[in-house]
């Protein structure tokens, strides 16, 4: 049976092979599709990314350890009738021993420009599919209200004491992708 997980809280991560999935429904009348992009960034233990191809996103959809795979952007918000908008598979025995924490963030593509922001957007969630089984593991609904954010950390993978945790973190903030680059990487991103 699924857990259903509030802000903060935290459980250990059973399964090694499983799909991060997230999903969310726009309100309609904004005057532009909402494209969310779900990224994933692959940080060591100081929070750093050790090199650019540890940011997982639409434009790289592999890690370099093979171990996340992005499965593709979806520009409209449409897939989560039938399910998720946007998937991230993680396969742990592959990850990169630098490897401490996976930051899963959404993102609303162009938000100045189209004035979109979370407070047009419900049903946002985070969930964690076990692939062996094709269970759900845990589920971590946006039952906040954001109004002026752009961004949303959904939740986190984090390694502590040689074991895989996971946490629905719900942070909000009004920043774009670039905001948590420069964050988690101090190298130049070549595009």
């Amino acid at each position: 049976m699924a857990i259903n997980l509030q802000k903060g809280q935290k459980i250990d991560i059973g399964p090694a092979k499983m799909s991060v999935g997230l999903g969310w429904t726009p309100h309609e009348g904004t005057g532009f599709d909402f494209d969310l992009d779900a990224s994933a960034f692959m940080v060591d233990a100081n929070r750093q990314i050790p090199a650019e191809e540890f940011f997982v996103f639409y434009s790289n959809t592999d890690s370099p350890d093979k171990a996340l795979h992005h499965t593709g952007d979806d520009p409209t918000g449409g897939n989560s009738a039938e399910g998720d908008d946007e998937v991230i598979q993680v396969d742990l025995t592959k990850i990169d021993s630098r490897i401490q924490e996976i930051l899963f963030v959404v993102t609303i593509y162009d938000s100045a420009a189209r004035r979109q922001n979370f407070g047009q957007v419900r049903n946002s969630y985070i969930r964690i599919v076990d692939d062996t089984t094709g269970q759900e593991v845990a589920k971590y609904e946006l039952g906040e209200d954001f109004s002026i954010e752009t961004a949303v950390e959904f939740g986190r993978l984090y390694k502590r004491d040689g074991k895989w945790k996971f946490e629905a973190s719900g942070i909000g903030y009004k920043e774009d992708l670039s905001f948590f680059l420069s964050k988690y990487y101090k190298g130049q991103i070549i595009k």
